[in-house]
């Protein structure tokens, strides 16, 4: 539910402050006061798209928050779950958009994309502007207004994980068959650079060691004159440092006799004379070791230099030169069992194509059945919505696969399909006996259309997939009795849900559990939209204005007063 809504500076709107209710909301206004500003503000903040054109003149940015009651909302406690988002016990949405262009969108006060608030968005709110009623006589719609009915989200996402299987494969099948040709024509080339590569086979980090091995062979003399000399120095030559610290010992031994306080020195010389003998051991071991090699002082040169000639033909580096082997190895390899590689892909594809045909028949066996229901449903709101003698039809069909085209297969046979399945909906009705079903899209008046999209919102919404629904006129083309029954059907969903209605028709506003007004004044010589919510004598006032006009008549009064109490 919708508790708070807070617009500073959109368009007319300076700074409003809404704080709606439980029920059945409606809102009222003179045209162009700004009622549908509010819905485009509400729909900012659902995630729709805006420019800087929104931004009130003078203002640096325009500011749009929602506050909403999300008790017991577990798609929504799931949703800011998998998007690391901290839950509180109310979900607070808020966009910014900025003339500097760095538009910002929040939830609970941590910045996310577009995208998520989007997505929060089509959990929380179905919004349905003024116009949207010809959203129905687009075909291509019906199938999403059957899906919202049905419950078999689970085949849905079954069927899309195919689907989006299926084409992954496709396309790798295409890219596969695109790059035969060239693959063939550089087989040659490719088995040339592999051989080359090879007969060096350069290893990781091998580079680092020759050079470290080169430093050390080059310097060998040097380092087995160095070595002898210092080990002579530290223990073969005559006074040597070994023989020095000895002598050092013998001392600290006379002294120790004679006060024990040098007792502590006497054992750090003796570790001394450990420790030197062993460094002197490691150099004689050392020198012992050190041969003079020129021929292998030529080959780790040499191995070098390949190495070198390999980076500047592979790419700078010895592991660049690795990576650029196993590329072209796996392109040899395919090249060389390419015909094997298009076969594995052709075997996959097919048994997708059949799980794929499986799931969507699985969900067009579904559609027929929500179709049926749906038909009855819509027929019996239509009745108690002023057309009592239509008919309605959801009427679905397949199509075969072209000869040349993209298929699934269902029992052996190949259907046409798109991310959607293999079903085309269309909608198809009748206004009046005698007449047979048309496309909804050929036959139906305006008023018609809004009223059959009410009977559709109010099927929909029984499948409890909105907490809030927020209708802008939908009672467009209608008036008088038809009209008070548009306001009964609203009533009844805002039962169970919460209902946010603009409405012009006094029929409507009659039946609203909290009513506000949008009224456009001028302050400080600019044009400013505002909106309050009416006690009972206000609301009294402004039916009793939408049934007469300007001039307010005690006939018009009572006519409200009993329009209120017939909630």
């Amino acid at each position: 539910m919708l508790k708070t809504l807070l617009v500073k500076d959109y368009a007319l709107i300076e700074s409003i402050n809404i704080e709606f209710g439980k029920g059945l909301n409606i809102i009222t206004g003179e045209t162009g006061a700004g009622k549908s500003i509010l819905v485009d503000a509400m729909g900012l903040l659902l995630g729709e798209r805006a420019s800087t054109e929104v931004i009130r003149k003078g203002a640096s940015k325009s500011y749009v928050e929602g506050i909403f009651d999300i008790t017991n909302n577990k798609k929504i406690d799931a949703f800011l779950k998998e998007n690391n988002i901290e839950p509180m016990r109310e979900l607070i949405l808020r966009r910014e958009i900025s003339l500097k262009g760095n538009n910002r969108c929040f939830i609970n006060d941590t910045p996310v994309s577009l995208a998520v608030i989007k997505n929060i968005g089509n959990l929380l709110v179905d919004l349905h502007g003024q116009h949207e009623h010809q959203s129905l006589l687009r075909n291509e719609t019906h199938i999403d207004f059957l899906d919202e009915f049905g419950n078999y989200d689970d085949l849905i996402e079954e069927y899309s994980k195919y689907y989006s299987g299926l084409h992954t494969l496709l396309n790798e099948l295409k890219g596969l068959e695109e790059k035969e040709f060239s693959l063939k024509e550089k087989k040659d080339f490719y088995a040339f650079q592999i051989k080359e590569i090879d007969s060096i086979s350069p290893a990781e980090d091998e580079e680092v060691k020759l050079v470290e091995d080169l430093i050390i062979l080059e310097n060998s003399e040097k380092l087995a004159s160095t070595a002898s000399k210092l080990y002579g120095d530290i223990y073969e030559d005559e006074n040597s440092v070994y023989d020095s610290i000895n002598k050092i010992k013998n001392k600290l031994t006379e002294l120790i006799e004679i006060d024990k306080s040098f007792d502590e020195s006497l054992s750090e010389c003796k570790n001394a004379l450990v420790l030197i003998k062993d460094i002197a051991e490691f150099v004689r071991t050392y020198k012992s070791h050190i041969e003079i090699e020129p021929a292998e002082v030529d080959r780790k040169r040499d191995r070098l230099g390949a190495l070198s000639l390999l980076k500047k033909k592979y790419g700078g580096s010895i592991n660049a030169v690795i990576v650029y082997r196993n590329k072209i190895g796996a392109e040899f390899d395919l090249a060389e069992n390419f015909s094997e590689k298009i076969g594995g892909l052709e075997r996959q594809i097919d048994n997708l194509r059949e799980q794929c045909g499986k799931a969507a028949d699985n969900i067009s066996q579904k559609r027929k059945q929500a179709s049926v229901l749906i038909n009855k449903e819509v027929k019996k709101v239509l009745v108690y919505l002023g057309i009592p003698d239509s008919s309605f039809d959801i009427k679905i069909k397949q199509s075969t696969a072209s000869l040349n085209g993209d298929y699934i297969t269902i029992n052996g046979s190949k259907f046409s399909y798109t991310a959607k399945g293999i079903d085309e909906v269309e909608f198809y009705i009748s206004t009046n006996i005698g007449e047979d079903l048309k496309p909804l899209a050929k036959v139906a008046s305006g008023g018609e259309v809004s009223r059959i999209m009410l009977a559709l919102k109010t099927i929909l919404a029984k499948n409890d997939k909105f907490p809030l629904l927020i209708f802008d006129e939908i009672d467009t083309g209608v008036s008088g009795r038809i009209a008070q029954k548009v306001g009964k059907a609203l009533k009844s969903l805002a039962e169970f849900y919460q209902v946010i209605s603009i409405t012009h028709l006094p029929q409507i506003a009659g039946l609203a559990d909290h009513h506000f007004i949008v009224e456009k004044n001028t302050h400080n010589g600019r044009v400013v939209s505002s909106i309050k919510k009416l006690n009972e004598n206000e609301r009294v006032r402004e039916i009793a204005k939408l049934l007469s006009g300007e001039i307010i008549t005690e006939a018009s009064l009572e006519s409200a007063r009993e329009l209120i109490m017939s909630r």
